[in-house]
Parts: structure tokens; sequence; C-alpha cells
């Protein structure tokens, strides 16, 4: 199935409208300049037809939520602070969902990209799917990362790659996974750490793991924290310490869907 059927809403993606209940979850801190963007370019996605968008506000005091619900999405407020807590706020908020996507309220990723981040899940290809900025050159826009962030994001996709065999490229926002495959890795890292501790509990849990291209896009809006060295630093030591603290880790139960897979 191509990018072109999901877009254009033939047969195969008329199919796809019957097919597990998608919810998108966008965390959010003072995005109002973008978020009404990004919602109404999920709302034109087919494969959302019959989904949810759930954006969940971190604190704003811009008043994206506002926005983002004036947009059409459904808001969840989350006072405390961090991007692992806005996330699991709205996986827990998406309690009809299957399927969950993740990816960020700043404009960056592309929502067009959605369908091919799906498609490895739905196929039944893989129980992850990560959205890599860098895998086609040209992909990512000039001035969307700054070098501490790629530096940082290739440190952790090197560790990841040496130390859990994870062919991993980048550790990108945009993603896919099955609501009770990722209920199952128990997640603990409630800040910045969520990414990368999902790719390496996932690994340690079996998942099958797929990266495909995407773009990314300078964001809109003020970052809240990777435009300064000491931001990055910070940022960058988490999701480092992340991928080495759980080397150990393993599930308590395997994800019951994925057997019948």
């Amino acid at each position: 199935m191509t990018l072109a059927d999901h877009r254009k809403g033939d047969d195969a993606g008329s199919a796809r409208r019957s097919g597990p209940r998608i919810a998108v979850v966008i965390p959010a801190l003072d995005e109002a300049q973008s978020i009404a963007r990004v919602v109404e370019g999920l709302r034109e996605q087919v494969l959302l037809a019959s989904g949810d968008i759930i954006v969940v506000d971190n604190g704003s005091t811009d008043g994206t939520a506002d926005v983002a619900s004036g947009a059409g999405a459904t808001v969840v407020l989350e006072e405390r602070r961090g991007y692992g807590y806005a996330c699991l706020a709205g996986v827990l908020a998406a309690q009809d969902a299957e399927v969950i996507v993740l990816l960020d309220g700043d404009a960056a990723d592309d929502p067009d990209d959605l369908p091919r981040v799906l498609e490895p899940l739905l196929d039944g290809e893989a129980d992850l799917v990560v959205g890599s900025r860098v895998a086609e050159p040209g992909s990512r826009a000039r001035g969307s990362m700054t070098w501490q962030q790629v530096f940082g994001n290739h440190l952790a996709a090197f560790l990841m790659r040496s130390l859990y065999g994870i062919p991993v490229s980048d550790v990108g926002p945009f993603r896919a996974i099955r609501r009770e495959d990722l209920l199952a890795l128990e997640m603990r890292e409630m800040t910045y750490g969520w990414p990368s501790e999902m790719i390496v509990k996932s690994a340690r849990a079996g998942y099958r793991y797929r990266e495909v291209p995407v773009r990314y896009h300078r964001r809109l809006g003020v970052s809240k924290v990777g435009d300064t060295l000491l931001g990055s630093l910070k940022v960058g030591w988490r999701i480092v310490s992340t991928v080495l603290r759980y080397s150990r880790w393993k599930p308590r139960k395997t994800a019951t869907a994925r057997v019948s897979r």
C-alpha cells in the first residue's frame, strides 16, 4: 500500500478507516502559535477519519488549550511539568484507542507523514515505528535542530545500536505503537528521557523496531529548552542516562496482542 492510497482515500484508504482506532497524542507547552496548524493538518488525514487528536496542555500560559480546542482537538490538562508526564496523560486519556501516535506540537513534525509512520504497524510488520529525521538527505530543514541537539541525538542512537543492537538512527518524537504494548513498557521517565526509554524497553521486551524517513521543519515559536547550551546538556544527559539505566529491565508480561500478530 502506497502513501498515495492513504491520502487519496481510495478503497485501500477506506479499509484502513475500519481498522484499529487511532489516537494522536500531542504534548504541548506554550504552543499557541503552532498547535492549530498541527491539529488541522492531522484532521485532513484519512487514517484519522474516526480517530482522536488529543492535545495535552502541560501548563501553558499562552492559551494553547483554547487554540487546540478551537481547532478540533480534545484537550487534556496535565499540571505536572514534564514531556513524559504529558505523553502519559494523553495515552491514559485515549482509553478507546488501540494505536497511539505521538508527535510534537511545534509544527516541526509533518502531519502528512502520518501514513508513513503508521503503515508498518498497521500492516503487522513492526511493533514500534519511529520517524527518522536523518534517514533521507534533505529531510531535516536547515536550522531545525541545534548542533547540541544533533550531537546528543547521534550519541543516544549510537549507544542504542551498540548496547542493544537496535537499528536506531534518530530518537525522534514522531512514532506509533499499540496502546497495549506501550502500557506494558511501564514508562517511568517523566521528562525528556521518555522517547529513549520507549525504544530501549521495547527492545528489551522483544518488540519489532522499524524506522521510516520523515520530514522535520523549523519549529514555530520558541524552544523550551534545547536552544541553550545548558538546556541542551541537561536534556542530553537525561537521554543518555536513560539509555544506560534500563539495560537490565525486563517486562513483567509480554503484550498478548503481539503474540497473535
